[in-house]
């Protein structure tokens, strides 16, 4: 796990190289330090993996403690480019699972004509021993994975618009 783009000299010699070799390239990112993206990464990416983690600005700084504005923006950027993405929403209950958040994020990844599929993911506790580990609070301890009724409603949100949900 981790942000590629913490280390972006780093990044761009990977991509580069897998260039190079002939290798397909993609990038997985929160979107959050997009503009330490530089146009030559760009030149030498085929995919993005953007992680969208909420569709509010409100909700995405409950979530993640930022602004939702650099994630919006480098989505946009990807798809003025012809760049292909693959978004991931992870469904928190009680958290992203609002109707008038995903309504938001669907809305939002509507608009990228580049955008190939949308990944609904079920939030699960694999993070928790890291934050332990940390010894950061944990804030989502009790928070239960979400069923399969709330994933399919969320997958619909994102339907109505025709995207493609997996």
């Amino acid at each position: 796990g981790g942000e590629p783009l913490l280390q972006p000299a780093f990044v761009a010699q990977v991509l580069r190289a897998c260039l190079e070799e002939g290798l397909h390239t993609a990038l997985d990112t929160s979107g959050y330090l997009g503009r330490r993206l530089t146009d030559a990464m760009l030149e030498d990416l085929d995919l993005v993996l953007l992680d969208l983690k909420s569709g509010l600005p409100d909700t995405y700084r409950e979530v993640t403690g930022r602004d939702l504005a650099p994630t919006l923006e480098l989505g946009r950027r990807l798809a003025e480019r012809g760049t292909a993405m693959w978004a991931r929403f992870v469904v928190v209950p009680g958290l992203t699972d609002q109707w008038q958040n995903v309504e938001a994020a669907a809305d939002y990844l509507a608009t990228l004509g580049t955008l190939e599929r949308v990944d609904v993911v079920p939030f699960d506790q694999r993070g928790r021993a890291t934050w332990h580990t940390l010894g950061r609070e944990y804030r989502l301890e009790m928070t239960e994975p979400p069923d399969e009724g709330l994933l399919e409603r969320v997958r619909g949100q994102f339907r109505t618009r025709e995207l493609h949900v997996r």
